[in-house]
């Protein structure tokens, strides 16, 4: 996927406003019960998001990854469903959407993960190699 970090740039813009907005709701209507889904929002989808972006915007090497790829669909997906399973849970008290999408956000965060534990495994190699010779 070619420029996987603008992908989780712009998703994570398009979450910001939403989180945004149903914040101005909130406060005009003076009804804060989506407090919840509106942190979600922001934290799983504009922070997290954001800062994956720029982690593979920064080591380039890993956005060329396949893994990149399945990255960004998985945490796309769950960041998108966790809100409104959140919301689901909150209104209506049927959290399966939430707990399920949580579960996917896990998965994202360990892709995460694998794909850092790759860099710093990829650095030390390069390393002993160039220590070698």
């Amino acid at each position: 996927m070619k420029r996987v970090d603008l992908y989780f740039l712009l998703l994570a813009t398009v979450l910001l406003i939403c989180g945004a907005i149903l914040g101005i709701r909130m406060g005009a209507q003076e009804n804060f019960q989506l407090v919840p889904v509106h942190a979600h929002l922001n934290l799983a989808g504009w922070a997290s998001l954001a800062l994956f972006g720029l982690t593979y915007r920064a080591y380039p090497q890993l956005a060329a990854t396949t893994l990149a790829r399945y990255h960004f669909i998985v945490s796309a997906i769950a960041s998108v469903l966790l809100p409104i399973g959140i919301g689901l849970a909150v209104l209506r008290g049927q959290p399966a959407l939430a707990i399920a999408s949580s579960l996917l956000w896990l998965i994202g965060v360990l892709m995460f993960l694998a794909q850092l534990v790759r860099l710093v495994v990829g650095r030390s190699e390069t390393r002993t190699i160039a220590a070698a010779e």
